[in-house]
Protein backbone atom coordinates (compact mmCIF):
# COMPACT_ATOMS: atom_id res chain seq x y z
CA UNK A 1 0.00 0.00 0.00
CA UNK A 2 2.80 2.22 0.94
CA UNK A 3 4.25 2.57 -2.23
CA UNK A 4 1.39 2.73 -4.37
CA UNK A 5 0.61 5.66 -2.33
CA UNK A 6 3.75 7.09 -2.72
CA UNK A 7 3.75 6.48 -6.79
CA UNK A 8 0.29 8.32 -6.69
CA UNK A 9 2.19 11.13 -4.92
CA UNK A 10 5.05 11.47 -7.00
CA UNK A 11 2.12 11.18 -9.85
CA UNK A 12 0.90 14.30 -8.84
CA UNK A 13 3.90 16.04 -8.11
CA UNK A 14 5.26 16.12 -11.42
CA UNK A 15 1.80 16.72 -13.12
CA UNK A 16 1.78 19.57 -10.70
CA UNK A 17 4.83 20.72 -11.87
CA UNK A 18 4.38 20.47 -15.32
CA UNK A 19 0.94 22.37 -15.05
CA UNK A 20 2.09 25.01 -12.98
CA UNK A 21 5.45 25.84 -14.70
CA UNK A 22 8.05 27.76 -13.13
CA UNK A 23 6.53 31.41 -13.96
CA UNK A 24 3.57 30.41 -11.99
CA UNK A 25 5.63 29.24 -8.77
CA UNK A 26 7.12 32.04 -9.01
CA UNK A 27 4.27 34.78 -9.58
CA UNK A 28 2.71 35.61 -6.10
CA UNK A 29 -1.12 34.61 -6.12
CA UNK A 30 -4.03 37.68 -5.44
CA UNK A 31 -6.52 36.98 -2.83
CA UNK A 32 -10.03 37.64 -4.75
CA UNK A 33 -11.77 38.21 -1.55
CA UNK A 34 -9.77 39.92 0.56
CA UNK A 35 -9.04 43.88 -0.17
CA UNK A 36 -5.81 45.28 -1.91
CA UNK A 37 -2.87 46.73 0.39
CA UNK A 38 -2.71 50.50 0.08
CA UNK A 39 -0.06 51.54 -2.17
CA UNK A 40 2.48 54.10 -0.71
CA UNK A 41 2.36 57.82 -2.04
CA UNK A 42 5.26 60.02 -2.38
CA UNK A 43 2.72 62.91 -2.58
CA UNK A 44 0.08 63.69 -0.06
CA UNK A 45 -3.08 63.05 -0.30
CA UNK A 46 -5.64 65.47 0.81
CA UNK A 47 -9.81 65.20 0.55
CA UNK A 48 -10.72 67.27 -2.92
CA UNK A 49 -14.07 68.33 -1.41
CA UNK A 50 -13.02 69.49 2.11
CA UNK A 51 -10.07 71.39 -0.05
CA UNK A 52 -13.24 72.86 -2.13
CA UNK A 53 -15.68 73.81 0.62
CA UNK A 54 -12.15 75.64 2.31
CA UNK A 55 -12.15 77.27 -1.10
CA UNK A 56 -15.58 78.23 -0.87
CA UNK A 57 -15.49 79.61 2.57
CA UNK A 58 -12.19 81.95 1.74
CA UNK A 59 -13.87 83.04 -1.23
CA UNK A 60 -16.95 83.87 0.08
CA UNK A 61 -15.12 86.12 2.69
CA UNK A 62 -13.10 87.48 0.25
CA UNK A 63 -15.99 88.88 -1.32
CA UNK A 64 -17.36 90.79 1.56
CA UNK A 65 -16.96 94.19 3.14
CA UNK A 66 -15.87 92.69 6.31
CA UNK A 67 -12.68 91.76 4.38
CA UNK A 68 -12.40 95.08 2.82
CA UNK A 69 -12.55 96.89 6.22
CA UNK A 70 -9.74 94.32 7.58
CA UNK A 71 -7.51 94.86 4.65
CA UNK A 72 -7.76 98.63 4.57
CA UNK A 73 -6.76 98.82 8.62
CA UNK A 74 -4.37 96.24 8.27
CA UNK A 75 -2.51 98.22 5.49
CA UNK A 76 -3.46 101.63 7.66
CA UNK A 77 -1.59 100.11 10.45
CA UNK A 78 1.41 98.58 8.28
CA UNK A 79 2.07 101.96 6.53
CA UNK A 80 1.70 104.23 9.84
CA UNK A 81 4.22 101.77 11.75
CA UNK A 82 6.68 102.01 9.15
CA UNK A 83 6.47 105.70 8.94
CA UNK A 84 6.11 106.87 12.48
CA UNK A 85 7.98 103.68 14.16
CA UNK A 86 11.38 104.15 15.35
CA UNK A 87 13.55 103.02 12.93
CA UNK A 88 15.19 100.61 14.21
CA UNK A 89 11.75 98.75 14.77
CA UNK A 90 10.64 99.55 11.20
CA UNK A 91 10.75 96.14 9.24
CA UNK A 92 9.38 97.82 5.84
CA UNK A 93 10.90 101.15 4.67
CA UNK A 94 9.17 103.66 2.90
CA UNK A 95 8.87 102.40 -1.21
CA UNK A 96 6.92 99.20 1.28
CA UNK A 97 8.33 96.47 -0.98
CA UNK A 98 7.44 93.75 1.64
CA UNK A 99 3.63 95.18 1.49
CA UNK A 100 3.80 95.33 -1.78
CA UNK A 101 4.59 91.29 -2.15
CA UNK A 102 1.84 90.52 0.54
CA UNK A 103 -0.48 92.01 -1.54
CA UNK A 104 0.74 90.00 -4.54
CA UNK A 105 0.99 86.90 -2.42
CA UNK A 106 -2.58 87.57 -1.37
CA UNK A 107 -3.71 88.52 -4.85
CA UNK A 108 -2.22 85.54 -6.77
CA UNK A 109 -3.78 82.76 -4.07
CA UNK A 110 -7.26 84.56 -4.19
CA UNK A 111 -7.58 84.59 -7.85
CA UNK A 112 -7.25 80.96 -7.79
CA UNK A 113 -9.55 80.01 -4.69
CA UNK A 114 -12.12 82.18 -6.19
CA UNK A 115 -11.99 80.40 -9.18
CA UNK A 116 -12.50 76.46 -8.01
CA UNK A 117 -15.46 77.83 -5.66
CA UNK A 118 -16.70 79.39 -8.84
CA UNK A 119 -16.23 76.25 -10.86
CA UNK A 120 -17.72 74.06 -7.90
CA UNK A 121 -20.91 76.69 -8.25
CA UNK A 122 -20.61 75.62 -12.33
CA UNK A 123 -21.40 72.25 -11.32
CA UNK A 124 -23.57 72.94 -8.65
CA UNK A 125 -26.10 75.12 -11.38
CA UNK A 126 -25.13 72.30 -13.64
CA UNK A 127 -26.83 69.78 -11.65
CA UNK A 128 -29.46 71.69 -10.59
CA UNK A 129 -30.53 73.01 -14.49
CA UNK A 130 -30.58 69.25 -15.50
CA UNK A 131 -32.95 68.05 -12.25
CA UNK A 132 -34.58 71.69 -13.26
CA UNK A 133 -34.72 69.97 -16.91
CA UNK A 134 -35.84 66.62 -16.07
CA UNK A 135 -38.83 67.98 -13.87
CA UNK A 136 -39.86 70.22 -16.48
CA UNK A 137 -39.96 66.83 -18.84
CA UNK A 138 -41.80 65.10 -16.64
CA UNK A 139 -44.33 67.84 -16.05
CA UNK A 140 -44.82 68.36 -19.70
CA UNK A 141 -45.13 64.33 -20.00
CA UNK A 142 -47.78 64.37 -17.33
CA UNK A 143 -49.93 67.68 -19.05
CA UNK A 144 -49.98 65.48 -22.53
CA UNK A 145 -51.33 62.66 -20.59
CA UNK A 146 -54.00 64.50 -18.85
CA UNK A 147 -54.78 66.91 -22.39
CA UNK A 148 -55.47 63.33 -24.16
CA UNK A 149 -57.33 62.10 -21.18
CA UNK A 150 -59.78 64.77 -21.20
CA UNK A 151 -60.05 64.55 -24.46
CA UNK A 152 -61.06 61.00 -24.30
CA UNK A 153 -63.86 62.16 -21.90
CA UNK A 154 -65.49 64.28 -23.79
CA UNK A 155 -65.26 62.62 -26.91
CA UNK A 156 -67.03 59.85 -25.02
CA UNK A 157 -69.41 62.34 -23.21
CA UNK A 158 -70.38 62.91 -26.96
CA UNK A 159 -71.69 59.82 -27.32
CA UNK A 160 -73.44 59.56 -24.23
CA UNK A 161 -77.12 59.92 -24.17
CA UNK A 162 -78.12 63.05 -22.07
CA UNK A 163 -81.19 63.92 -20.30
CA UNK A 164 -82.12 66.21 -22.70
CA UNK A 165 -81.71 64.38 -25.59
CA UNK A 166 -83.72 61.39 -24.28
CA UNK A 167 -86.72 63.47 -22.92
CA UNK A 168 -86.78 65.01 -26.66
CA UNK A 169 -86.90 61.36 -27.93
CA UNK A 170 -89.53 60.03 -25.18
CA UNK A 171 -91.78 63.44 -26.73
CA UNK A 172 -91.76 62.16 -30.10
CA UNK A 173 -92.64 58.84 -29.11
CA UNK A 174 -95.42 59.67 -27.29
CA UNK A 175 -96.75 61.88 -29.77
CA UNK A 176 -96.80 59.56 -32.22
CA UNK A 177 -98.25 56.50 -30.07
CA UNK A 178 -101.04 59.48 -29.28
CA UNK A 179 -101.07 59.86 -33.34
CA UNK A 180 -101.41 55.95 -34.08
CA UNK A 181 -104.42 55.53 -31.17
CA UNK A 182 -106.10 58.38 -32.74
CA UNK A 183 -106.65 57.18 -36.15
CA UNK A 184 -107.45 54.06 -34.46
CA UNK A 185 -104.91 51.66 -35.33
CA UNK A 186 -103.52 49.21 -32.51
CA UNK A 187 -100.50 49.77 -30.95
CA UNK A 188 -99.66 47.39 -28.70
CA UNK A 189 -101.87 44.04 -29.57
CA UNK A 190 -103.28 41.95 -27.11
CA UNK A 191 -102.05 38.68 -27.29
CA UNK A 192 -103.68 35.59 -28.06
CA UNK A 193 -104.74 33.22 -24.94
CA UNK A 194 -102.80 30.66 -25.20
CA UNK A 195 -104.44 26.89 -25.16
CA UNK A 196 -103.73 24.28 -23.28
CA UNK A 197 -101.07 22.00 -24.46
CA UNK A 198 -101.95 18.28 -24.65
CA UNK A 199 -97.98 17.41 -23.47
CA UNK A 200 -97.91 19.37 -20.60
CA UNK A 201 -100.65 16.81 -19.01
Amino acid sequence: MAPERDGRDTRVETRERTVSGATATTRPRTRLDQPLLPRRRLLPEWDPEAFGRLSERIARFLGTGRFIVWMTVVIILWVLWNVAAPSDLRFDHYPFIFLTLMLSLQASYAAPLILLAQNRQDDRDRVNLEQDRKQNERSIADTEYLTREIAALRIGLGEVATRDWIRSELQDLVKELDGHHQDGHVVFPAEAPRGRDVDDR
